[in-house]
């Protein structure tokens, strides 16, 4: 499993001293898990409406295309 370090100010650090009762490195692993799929839903998203626009002016792709081009290959 890879480390991570990160800055945090002074005043969040000793906010978060006061709750000892969480585990903050799990917090921050849970928020970048949650912005990761964020971000990987977004770009699904843009990708989606790049191929509705391009088959509205009339340029078509193969399924197999469409798939390949979203990398989602192997999750079909």
């Amino acid at each position: 499993m890879a480390n991570l370090t990160l800055s945090i100010s002074d005043e969040l650090y000793r906010k978060m001293a006061r709750h000892p009762e969480y585990r903050w490195s799990e917090v921050a692993r849970q928020a970048i898990e949650l912005q990761l799929k964020d971000a990987e839903l977004l770009a699904d998203l843009k990708a989606i409406a790049k191929a509705q626009k391009e088959h509205k002016a009339g340029k078509t792709i193969s399924h197999e295309k469409l798939i390949k081009k979203l990398g989602l290959e192997n999750e079909l």
